[in-house]
């Protein structure tokens, strides 16, 4: 018999909560979702998954971004974001710019070749992301989504009354 790879489940009892199965279940997909997706990054365009995310939220915002910002969206410190502009800048994928109005601000965005290159990364992310969500049925793929959905409304109104 074939034991499955230890994962966060493995920590479960069976008189555990439901909300707790679930909750380490979600973690456990999340986390074997992304081990992938940092693997395949890695091989196939010898990056991280930190930098393909400051170059996607670069991508959503052709205005550039300051980095406060890049950090919050990406909730990492401001230092980790500084680092990862340093080689994307290096390597020519984007630049830094002062900001006109506010000369102390600096604003990151894409260069062309930053464009071009993400454009590919992009493409090939997704297919990899649809590949991973193979083993589920367009309903299933809808009906998880619509009670993921149900969830983050509940814990974001949850939150907002904290």
């Amino acid at each position: 018999m074939v034991c499955p790879k230890p994962d966060l489940e493995t920590r479960l009892a069976e008189d555990h909560h439901q909300a707790i199965k679930l909750w380490l279940r979600l973690l456990t997909c999340t986390n074997l979702i992304t081990a992938e997706i940092r693997t395949r990054l890695r091989e196939n365009f010898e990056t991280t998954l930190p930098r393909f995310d400051l170059l996607a939220q670069l991508e959503r915002h052709p205005e550039g971004l300051r980095m406060g910002e890049l950090s919050r969206r990406m909730m990492v410190t401001t230092g980790n974001v500084t680092g990862i502009t340093d080689q994307l800048e290096a390597e020519g994928l984007v630049r830094r710019e002062v900001d006109p109005q506010d000369r102390r601000s600096i604003t990151v965005k894409l260069t062309p070749e930053g464009q071009q290159i993400f454009a590919q990364m992009a493409r090939v992310h997704e297919g990899w992301v649809i590949e991973l969500f193979s083993g589920l049925s367009a309903a299933e793929k809808d009906s998880l989504h619509a009670l993921l959905g149900k969830l983050k409304k509940y814990l974001n109104h949850k939150e907002a009354r904290a």
